[in-house]
């Protein structure tokens, strides 16, 4: 497999919740036959990773044990990996990182950033894998209370960089990380719009940078009704590609979104037109320059 942190080009990684309660697609693809039939959709598609989780991460969910996550993972990692689907694993505890990897996935995406389970390093640095470090507060359950910012941007870029240096301390190579800012998970939606506007300034950091907005509330709230009611999840898939491709613009590494497709063809447009890219000190375009 291709080393993907050091892609040149814009990395997709397609979703796929083997979930009961997603915020999104909870329940869809609960079944093994059809999460290996979307898994694989989603590589012809034009995914260059198929992100398995088997938690639901959405503001408010109840955790499951650690058993019950690898039961819904293990056979869709194995099986999508024997049908030559590169695939991540969406966890936050080390064992089932631990036993997805051994099943045949390359990548670990960690919404804890490490902080959910201390021995996540050490699955990582001995696995040798890309390990995606994104910021984070606490679970589900309590997440919502610890949206709590001076400047967001700033705060997040500090607490990442705490979680990167943790990662380099327990041994990870500086060359297997990458960041994520984490929108929705203890963040508003101004929050979330904070953070996509000023992501040059997470660039900082040096770390590529996955962007993480598909079919997100705050994508809903600001395509509601009339009469204040969010757009459902189903219609926010050209906000989610807009968002998406603004990103990529902005020097993201990757977009971790539902709709491959429409992002693989978004995206095939803007190299089309020179790969452009937005200025960081003006509000014109640039083109061309370095992620």
């Amino acid at each position: 497999m291709t080393d993907l942190v050091q892609a040149a080009s814009p990395v997709v990684m397609g979703i796929l919740n083997v979930t009961p309660d997603s915020f999104s697609d909870g329940g869809r693809y609960a079944d093994l036959d059809a999460a290996i039939a979307h898994g694989v959709r989603l590589r012809d598609d034009g995914a260059h990773l198929v992100d398995v989780g088997g938690e639901s991460t959405r503001p408010g969910a109840d955790r499951v044990d650690a058993e019950t996550e690898a039961t819904r993972v293990l056979p869709v990692v194995r099986e999508l990996t024997a049908a030559g689907v590169p695939v991540s694993i969406d966890t936050t505890r080390a064992r089932v990182a631990e036993l997805a990897l051994a099943a045949g996935a390359a990548v670990v995406n960690d919404v804890s950033g490490g902080l959910a389970d201390p021995d996540m390093a050490g699955v990582v640095r001995d696995a040798g894998c890309p390990w995606v470090l994104m910021h984070w507060r606490g679970h589900s359950r309590t997440m919502r209370e610890l949206a709590r910012y001076g400047d967001v941007v700033t705060d997040v870029r500090t607490e990442l960089a705490q979680r990167v240096e943790a990662a380099l301390a327990a041994g990870v190579a500086a060359d297997r990380i990458v960041i994520d800012p984490g929108l929705g998970f203890a963040k508003t939606a101004a929050h979330n719009w904070e953070l996509s506007a000023r992501l040059p300034e997470l660039l900082t950091l040096g770390y590529p940078l996955l962007f993480a907005a598909s079919r997100k509330s705050h994508l809903g709230a600001l395509l509601a009704a009339p009469d204040g009611v969010p757009r459902p999840v189903e219609g926010r898939e050209i906000a989610t590609v807009a968002t998406s491709v603004l990103a990529v613009a902005a020097g993201a590494w990757g977009v971790r979104v539902h709709d491959v497709r429409a992002t693989t063809d978004a995206l095939a447009v803007w190299r089309a037109t020179g790969s452009p890219r937005l200025a960081t000190t003006a509000g014109t375009l640039a083109k061309g320059g370095k992620r």
